[in-house]
C-alpha cells in the first residue's frame, strides 16, 4: 500500500494529528498500515474507548447489512500481544459483526505502541463521526483539552471544525446530567441544549426541560421561554397560572372519581384526562353521579 493510500485510510483528522506540531509536542507516531482478515476472537475492545452509547436497533440494522454485503470499511486495530489485537476505531462495526456471526473481519493494523496515542486517535476518530450524539462529542473534546493540553484552536485544526462549534459542544456539559441524558436519547436536540445553557440554575434548567418534553416545544419556542424566564415573566405565567389550574382540576376530578387522575396537554393544546377504576361497576357509579 502506497503512502498516499495509507494516509487516506487514516482520514484527515488522524493525519493532521499524527503530523501535529502543537504546543503539547506530540511525538511522531508510526503509521505503517497492513490490511488483512483477523479472527474476531483475537480482537479486544479498547477499555478507554471514548464512545459508550451504542443503539441496539442500529447495531441490528448494521448487522443485517453486514450479513448481506460484508464489511465495506475495515476496522482499525493495533497489535498488543503475539495473537491479540486492540480496536482503535470501528467498535460499532466489530459489535455488529459479532451479532452477524462472522468468524473473521477485515482490519487495518497500525503500529502504535503508546496508550496515550491510541486514546488520542480514538478521540479524534470519534468526533469526526456523524452518528455520535452531541454529549459524546463534547466529552471527547473535553478529554483532548484536559488530558493533552490542547486548546480549541489546535482541536479545530485537527478535526476540521470551527472553534465556535467545538466550544458549543463543550458548553453542553454544563447542563444537568438528566438533560444531557435527554440529548443522548434524542428527546431533545443540541439546539434545545444550547438554549438551556443560558439558564445557570440547574433546578430551573430541569423545570424548562420538563416543559419542553410535556409540550413538545421547538428550539425557537424554547429560546423564547428561556428569554422570558430570564425576565422573571415565565414564573407567574406558567407556574402560578397553568400549574395551579392543573393541580386544582386534578384534585377536583380525583374527588369526583374517587381514584387517581392524570391530566396531560398534547402537542395541539388539547387536554387528555386519564383515570383508573377498579371495575366496570365503579365506572357505572361515576357515570350515574355525573349525570345527576
Amino acid at each position: 500500500m502506497s503512502d498516499k493510500k495509507q494516509k487516506r485510510v487514516l482520514g484527515r483528522g488522524l493525519d493532521a494529528l499524527l503530523n501535529s506540531d502543537d504546543k503539547n509536542d506530540t511525538k511522531e507516531i508510526s503509521t505503517s498500515v497492513n490490511s488483512l482478515e483477523i479472527d474476531i476472537n483475537k480482537i479486544e475492545v479498547n477499555p478507554n474507548q471514548p464512545r459508550s452509547n451504542f443503539d441496539t436497533t442500529e447495531l441490528e440494522n448494521l448487522s443485517n447489512s453486514i450479513k448481506e454485503l460484508g464489511i465495506i470499511q475495515p476496522i482499525t486495530v493495533r497489535k498488543i500481544k503475539s495473537s491479540k489485537y486492540e480496536i482503535i476505531s470501528g467498535e460499532r462495526r466489530y459489535r455488529a459483526s459479532e451479532i452477524a456471526g462472522l468468524n473473521k473481519i477485515p482490519c487495518y493494523i497500525i503500529g502504535v505502541n503508546s496508550e496515550s496515542d491510541v486514546l488520542k486517535m480514538s478521540l479524534v476518530e470519534n468526533v469526526q463521526r456523524v452518528d455520535l450524539d452531541p454529549i459524546e462529542i463534547g466529552l471527547s473534546y473535553k478529554r483532548l483539552i484536559n488530558e493533552y493540553n490542547l486548546d480549541t484552536e489546535s482541536i479545530s485544526r485537527i478535526v476540521g471544525k470551527d472553534r465556535s462549534t467545538i466550544s458549543n459542544y463543550i458548553r453542553l456539559l454544563k447542563l444537568d446530567p438528566i438533560i444531557q441524558s435527554g440529548i443522548r436519547d434524542r428527546f431533545l436536540s443540541m439546539g434545545h441544549g444550547r438554549a438551556l445553557i443560558n439558564i445557570d440554575d440547574r433546578k430551573n434548567q430541569l423545570e424548562i426541560y420538563e416543559l419542553i418534553i410535556a409540550k413538545g416545544l421547538s428550539v425557537r419556542q424554547t429560546e423564547k421561554v428561556v428569554r422570558e424566564f430570564g425576565q422573571k415573566e415565565i414564573n407567574s405565567n406558567i407556574n402560578s397560572d397553568v400549574s395551579k389550574i392543573y393541580i386544582d382540576a386534578t384534585n377536583k376530578f380525583e374527588k369526583i372519581f374517587g381514584s387517581k387522575v392524570k391530566l396531560k396537554e398534547d402537542l395541539n393544546g388539547k387536554i387528555l384526562l386519564s383515570a383508573k377504576f377498579k371495575s366496570i361497576n365503579d365506572l357505572y357509579t361515576i357515570l350515574k353521579k355525573l349525570s345527576n
